[in-house]
């Protein structure tokens, strides 16, 4: 298989993989303050990952790649903290296809600037990858009222978006080093961001009912990581930051199995455009 084939194969199983992270902390986040979803699953898989490296011996990797895999984890956590806030001001269509489209493009530009511009097909692949995004985490037309969504709720999820986006340029970039130390210090420098996040915006619900989903969302969301950054080891950064941020459609996927919230048409129009952009990023 291709390098190209290769990152593709696992930018899918990533995607996958934060899918279902994003479905079952949004799914304990009814139940649960979101940041203490958010916080338990940090922490819980930050003890995991220390404990492998340490069992096996694993050696550290150079300093710069922890501090970029650091960086990333500190921005990417307080980014995710932002996108929970701006989601519960309303117009949560509108706001995650925003943050959405912004994930994928920042590392798009960043690789265009540090890299070159990518092949023809590559191109279009990018394209249509980036308008799948959109279709996928637009929501149903006419579901709620998108017009008036609060214009700081707009702000806050771009603001978020160009967080995710960032995450993915500072993954890239640490990933010359040992990936699970690296992840490892991505998920020290993530708890320390929320556990500021949860002093400033202290949850008023009860502190309970969070350490189930929070932890299995913590996992698959480490795991993502892990796969994204192989992916983008293999392939080029925007090529594989595009097709990891086509994730939402497997919380849809999720929300439909499980809780019976169908997708709308354009949602799965989102999906097959998703497929074709797969294909002609994997040439």
């Amino acid at each position: 298989m291709s390098g190209s084939g290769a990152s593709a194969g696992l930018g899918l199983l990533s995607a996958a993989s934060w899918g279902g992270s994003d479905f079952a902390g949004g799914f304990g986040a009814r139940r649960a303050p979101a940041l203490l979803v958010a916080i338990s699953g940090h922490a819980v898989s930050f003890l995991i990952l220390l404990a492998v490296c340490f069992t096996a011996k694993i050696a550290l990797p150079a300093s710069h790649f922890l501090l970029y895999a650091a960086a990333g984890g500190f921005e990417g956590a307080l980014a995710l903290a932002v996108f929970y806030r701006a989601l519960s001001m309303g117009g949560m269509g509108l706001t995650a296809a925003l943050a959405g489209l912004l994930t994928a493009l920042v590392p798009v530009v960043f690789s265009a600037l540090r890299y070159g511009l990518p092949a023809p097909f590559t191109a279009v692949g990018l394209a249509a990858g980036c308008v799948a995004i959109w279709l996928i985490t637009r929501g149903p037309a006419g579901k709620e009222s998108e017009s008036i969504t609060p214009r700081i709720a707009l702000g806050m999820g771009a603001l978020a978006g160009i967080g995710f986006g960032s995450q993915l340029v500072f993954f890239k970039m640490a990933g010359g080093g040992s990936l699970l130390w690296v992840m490892a210090a991505a998920r020290a420098a993530g708890v320390a961001a929320l556990l500021i996040a949860l002093l400033l915006m202290p949850p008023k619900s009860p502190w309970r009912g969070f350490w189930f989903t929070g932890i299995l969302a913590g996992l698959l969301d480490t795991a993502g990581n892990l796969l994204y950054i192989q992916a983008s080891r293999l392939g080029r950064l925007d090529a594989a930051a595009v097709i990891c941020s086509l994730y939402p459609a497997g919380t849809i996927l999720l929300a439909s199995l499980v809780l019976h919230e169908h997708p709308s048409r354009q949602q799965w129009a989102g999906m097959a455009l998703a497929l074709a952009a797969v294909a002609l990023l994997s040439l």
